[in-house]
Parts: C-alpha cells; structure tokens; sequence
C-alpha cells in the first residue's frame, strides 16, 4: 500500500455542487467572461481505499456500475469514460497510485440537464482521488477545476469551456475570465432564492455546443482573415455593422455576441453591489435569455413556457440554464421561490428550490 491519506477501512465523503450560469451562457468557450452560481444540488462520492488495484463504482441513480483495474494504461471504452479519464489526467501530472478502490456515487442534480452533473461528478472524483494517492495531496481550488476539466473535457475532445469546473470547485458566485489570462474572482453577493426548472426534454449538449460555437468561431476566422487585429473582447456592435463583407444573418449573430457579453459586465457591475437591485437583476436574465432564444435559437416552447409561469408567479426574471435544446431554466425568486417552483411544476416542469452553495468539499 503507498501513503494514501485514506488509511485502512477509512471513508473518504466528497461532495460538489451543480451550478447555474448567469451571464455569459454559449461564450467561455470563445474566450469571453461568465458569471456562474454553484447550487445547493451536489453529487457526492463516498469511497473506501482496496488492497488490489481494482476501482469498483456503484452509480444506483442512473442503475449503473463499473469496474476496471488501474493497473497500466487505461483505454477508454466508452465516451464520457470520466472515472479513467481522472485517473489517467492526474498521472500525467505526476500522481500515482498504489490501491483501487470502492465507491458509491449518488446525486440529485438533474441529469443531462444543464445543470453540470457530469462537471460536479468529475470534480468529485478528482478530489476523491488526491485524497487516495500516494501524494495525499491537498488540492488548491483552481488546480482541482483545471484538471476536472482535462479529465473531461479535453482528453475526448469535446466542446465545452472551464466555467462549469470552476464555479463547482470554488463555489460561490464565481466571474470567471479566461483570456486574457485566467482570472477566477469569487463575487461576495447575497442573492437568496432561485427556482430551478427541468423541462424533462433530452438534449445533446455537446451537439449544441459544437453547433453554437462553430457557428461563431467560423465567423470571427471569416472576419480575422480580413482584419488579424479583431478581437471579440474590444470590437462593439457599431464596428460589426460596419463591416461591409458580412451578411445580415453574420451582423445579428455577431452583435447578439457582443451584446451577451455586454449584458455579463453589467451583471458583474451589479453583483458587486452591496445592496444589490433584485428588479434590474432579473431584468438582465431576461435580456440574456432573449439572445439565447432569438439568436441562438437554444430555447424550446416548454422552456419559454415555463419561463411565462415563473414570472407570472411573482419571478424577477430568468433564462435557460446550460446549452440549451431542452434540459433545465430558472427563475430568480427571492421573494417568492414556493409560488415560482409551484408554477412551473403546473407548466409540466420539474421544480427545485435552489440557493448559491460552497464548493466542493471533502471529509474523510
């Protein structure tokens, strides 16, 4: 056995939250800033260290399992073959690894919803396995989000940005930058009730996101090829509408961009209030969610009515959560959570009241 910090027949609990994003859905991963939320919805790993290398994880909420060794390489088998992925990303860091182990995982985060189960899930799991190694190491926040996201975003090449590892890890409300260097700044703002909605619509969120930002991406190459010195970070919807080469359809698009990521640095002004205005917060979710139905045509009649419940509830406002194409809103509702959640249970939703959690956390 190495030195784990998990001893013989020791517990190791961990725990993440999920989070909502809002301001700056569809733009961490063209660069821009975003303002997220962890939630008080987590997915806990409890686990217990083995005397061989086998990891054996039960996963009742989804009636799954797995079991693998960790001797040698580990080949993915699957897509979204996270609990290898984590285990591979941290030895390519230098950890290692003298014992498997035995784990449940469990959650109510609503699954493939846009709620970042699958991030809490990873972050998690990576927290889970520092504890375990034969370092012991006690992971900085930030390292714990960067490797949570290699783990599962970048060893499948997949499309998603940092913001979902990030807020899980830290907790809190987090402004989260990544160019022009990576900037994590967690916001002291009490914002009190939200109510989160899941539609109960499947969605392929790594279908939306390669759709969303291929969409954009090709457009600022389009532009860049023309002018190397544009920036979506500097240009402002005037200069797009004088770009001449672009068509109508390219200008909306691309102002609709800027506009999202205006809305975002109005958002951060605003939560950095004191006493923050919950009307003019609602207001900007409601302006950002106009983007993502008009412009980005994430949003689904289901979801657009439940957004109408919420706010005819008494809701200062609200926006699709996540990618989009289905999965979960929600509604701002310091005031009036029970009446919201029971507005959008009557519109066919599944409802939680929800407050900004802490990140994730470990006891064992």
């Amino acid at each position: 056995m190495g030195s784990s910090r998990l001893g013989d027949n020791a517990t190791m609990i961990v725990s993440s939250p999920g989070r909502i994003c809002l301001f700056g859905e569809h733009q961490d991963y063209l660069g821009l800033p975003v303002i997220a939320g962890s939630i008080s919805l987590r997915v806990t790993i409890e686990g217990q260290p083995r005397e061989d290398m086998i990891v054996t994880v039960d996963l009742p909420d989804v009636g799954g399992e797995e079991t693998f060794s960790m001797e040698g390489d580990l080949v993915y088998t699957k897509a979204a073959d996270y609990f290898k992925s984590g285990i591979n990303t941290m030895r390519k860091d230098g950890f290692t690894f003298s014992n498997g182990c035995d784990c449940l995982v469990k959650g109510n985060i609503p699954v493939q919803a846009g709620t970042s189960s699958s991030s809490a899930m990873v972050v998690s799991w990576i927290n889970f396995l520092s504890a375990m190694s034969d370092q012991a190491e006690e992971l900085e926040a930030s390292v714990l989000a960067d490797l949570a996201y290699r783990a599962e975003v970048q060893e499948f090449d997949e499309a998603g940005g940092m913001m979902d590892h990030y807020t899980s890890a830290v907790g809190g409300v987090v402004y989260i930058a990544s160019e022009p260097e990576m900037v994590v700044e967690k916001l002291s703002c009490g914002l009190g009730s939200f109510v989160l909605g899941d539609s109960l619509e499947k969605k392929d969120t790594q279908a939306i996101l390669s759709r969303s930002k291929e969409r954009v991406i090709d457009l600022v190459s389009k532009i860049q090829s023309e002018n190397r010195d544009f920036s979506l970070h500097a240009t402002t919807s005037y200069e797009v509408g004088k770009i001449e080469y672009l068509s109508e359809e390219e200008k909306i698009l691309l102002s609709e961009t800027l506009l999202n990521r205006d809305i975002t640095s109005e958002g951060l002004d605003l939560l950095n209030i004191e006493d923050i205005d919950e009307i003019r917060l609602g207001d900007l979710l409601n302006r950002q969610h106009a983007i993502l139905r008009d412009s980005l045509g994430v949003s689904t009649d289901k979801i657009e009515t439940m957004l109408e419940a919420a706010m005819g509830a008494g809701a200062h406002g609200g926006k699709i959560n996540g990618s989009g194409g289905g999965g979960c809103m929600f509604a701002y509702a310091p005031n009036s959570a029970e009446e919201v959640a029971a507005a959008i249970e009557r519109a066919g939703g599944k409802a939680y009241i929800v407050r900004v959690d802490k990140g994730s956390t470990k006891d064992g």
